[in-house]
Parts: structure tokens; sequence; C-alpha cells
């Protein structure tokens, strides 16, 4: 009996030591871990994706490329029907070189004018040379006829030949003046076609860009969903047929507690589990924190000044963004659920490792 008793004395006087040192241990873990990093489940995978829609209408005619097919930037995607639209582009293409001509014609309007107005002065110089004659005829019968050696009848057509003469120089002297005011007739109407001409190669400008339309391109790399554009379909501007995930630059989007985010920083370290890749620990860092909850952005949001209140712990957005060059991101899709942990302060560095041991 008392051999027993000694036994059991020694293995309590061992077993409670270790007991101690384990569960000492296991505190200051618990305590150090859950001094330097934060963690949740309510977290995303989340993109920028963007609906990719025609900016004309039409019927589609082809599509050239298939539901969850990785695309590149400027890669043609859908072509919608042209013919309508390069019929448009060959009217507006005959509206501009009408326009030209008319412009064209007014500038060679313009050009001949000084030789238009040095015809008018020449005229008026013609019309002087015949007065001055006019007038020596008219005088030199006048002189006649008081001699008695003229006829009267040869007097008045003296006088009526100078009053004609007289006349046809107002006349001329007129149209000279019109000549040279009609310069800024001319170039007021220049003005007004070449104001046309703009006009119709807008119209033109805007045919090509109709046409450049029917071809809808990728606007970023991404892979394609939500494919709905089919062969024969008919599209309005505006209405998405596809759209393009950017998955190279995916995003994790974790809601933590607001007593989680007290020390958390942009650019500390994220450790990213995937419930799709169980096994594999990626990357990331803190982008970001979201400026309100998010039962803030609610449609409607709860009103706490009515009724009895029980505070419940809000939770913040936290946008993660995953580090380039992991295979396992790769693998990643919109709308997955992930567990993110991150490094507070210098927990930065032993999480880092332990993501390398992973």
């Amino acid at each position: 009996m008392s051999s027993f008793k000694l036994s059991r004395s020694k293995l309590i006087r061992v077993v409670v030591p270790v007991m101690a040192v384990a569960i000492g241990a296991w505190a200051c873990v618990r305590l150090l871990s859950d001094s330097h990093t934060e963690s949740t489940n309510d977290a995303y995978v989340q993109a920028d994706f963007t609906l990719v829609a025609p900016r004309v209408a039409g019927q589609i005619s082809d599509v050239l490329v298939d539901d969850n097919q990785s695309v590149k930037s400027g890669q043609l995607l859908v072509r919608i029907d042209d013919r309508d639209y390069r019929a448009a582009l060959m009217s507006a293409d005959a509206d501009v070189a009408a326009a030209r001509a008319a412009v064209a014609n007014f500038d060679a309007e313009i050009a001949r004018h000084p030789s238009l107005v040095e015809q008018a002065r020449a005229t008026l110089r013609s019309d002087d040379a015949a007065i001055d004659f006019a007038r020596a005829n008219a005088a030199r019968y006048q002189n006649l006829s008081d001699a008695g050696a003229g006829t009267a009848q040869e007097q008045q057509h003296a006088w009526s030949t100078l009053a004609q003469q007289l006349a046809q120089q107002a006349h001329d002297r007129a149209a000279l003046a019109t000549t040279q005011q009609n310069l800024d007739v001319l170039r007021t109407q220049r003005d007004k076609a070449a104001g046309a001409l703009a006009r119709a190669e807008a119209v033109r400008e805007q045919a090509k860009l109709n046409l450049s339309y029917t071809e809808i391109r990728a606007p970023v790399d991404g892979k394609v969903g939500r494919r709905s554009a089919r062969v024969g379909a008919f599209v309005a501007p505006g209405a998405p047929v596809l759209a393009i995930v950017p998955l190279l630059d995916a995003y994790v989007v974790a809601n933590f507690q607001e007593n989680q985010i007290t020390r958390m920083r942009p650019g500390e370290t994220v450790r990213i589990k995937v419930d799709s890749i169980p096994g594999v620990a990626i990357k990331g860092h803190v982008d970001s924190l979201a400026p309100a909850t998010g039962v803030s952005f609610a449609p409607i949001a709860p009103d706490n000044a009515t009724g009895n209140f029980t505070k419940i712990v809000q939770r913040v957005p936290v946008k993660i963004t995953i580090d380039r060059g992991q295979e396992a991101a790769a693998a990643l899709s919109v709308g997955l659920s992930v567990e993110a942990e991150v490094a507070l302060g210098q927990g930065g560095q032993a999480l880092a490792q332990r993501g390398d041991a992973k």
C-alpha cells in the first residue's frame, strides 16, 4: 500500500509540472497569436469585371468567343452586321466630296476677283476716253451751229452721244463698286461652304465610328462570363452581351469585426486560404479599409433610434490585394469564399514564414 502511494505521489510530481508547462506554453502561443493576427472567414474573392455592350444597334453576324474563354485586351469578341453602316459611310463620303467642291468653287471665284475688278476699271478708262471724244465732238458741232455752218440735227446727235457716254460711265462705275463689294459676299459664302464641309466631315467621322462599333472588342484581359451573344440576335446599344472578368486583378474583400481593425493598417501581410484549394496558402496585402461599415451602404439601413436597442458588432470591409506570381492565384474564381488572416505590426514576418511553410 505504501508502495502504491509512493508511485502515485511520484506520478503527480511529474505530471503536474508537465501540464503546467504545457498550459503555459499554449497560453503564451495563444496570447501572442491573438495579439499579432486577426482572421475572418467572412471573406470572398471579387474582381472589377466589365460588362461589354454594343454602342450601335444591329444583328449579330459572328460570335468569336466561347463561355469561360480567356481573352486579351483588344481581341475581337462579337461582330454586328455592318452593311447599313457601310452604306451610311459611303453617303457621308459623297456629302464631303460635294461640300469640298463647293469650297473649291468659292476659292476659285475669290482668286479671279482681282481680274474682274481690273476689267471693270479698264471699262471705266474706256468710258473716259469715249466721253472726252463725245464732249469734243459736241463742242465742235456747237461751234459750227453758232457759225451757221452746221445743222441742228447734227448738234443734237452729238449732245445725245455725250449723254449716252456719261450714262454708260455711271453704269460702269456702279459695276466696279459692285464687283469690289462682291469680294466680301464671296468670302462669306466661302465660310458658309467651309462650315458645311466641316459638318459633312463630322458626319462622316461619326459614320466611321459607327462602322467601327460593329466590331466589339475586349476592353481588358480576362475571362468571358455571362455570354448572352448569339448569332442572329438583334442587340441594342447599352445592352450587355457578355462580361470580361480580369482574374489577374482579382482581390479579396474580408469583412472584419469592428474590434478587429483597431491596429490594422494598409500594407500588412495577409495569408489567404481558399476552400476550393485545400492545403494552399495565398499571400496578399491589405490594400485599404472601407470608410464605412457594410450596413451603412444597405438600401434600407437600420434605425437604432427606435424601439429597444441591442448592440450588434458591425463589420468593416477590408480590401486585400493578391500578390503577383502565385500559381494558386490563377485558379481563383470570383465569389469564392476564403479565410483571411492579417498580420498586425510585427506579426507580419511570422505570418509570412508560416505562409512559406505551407
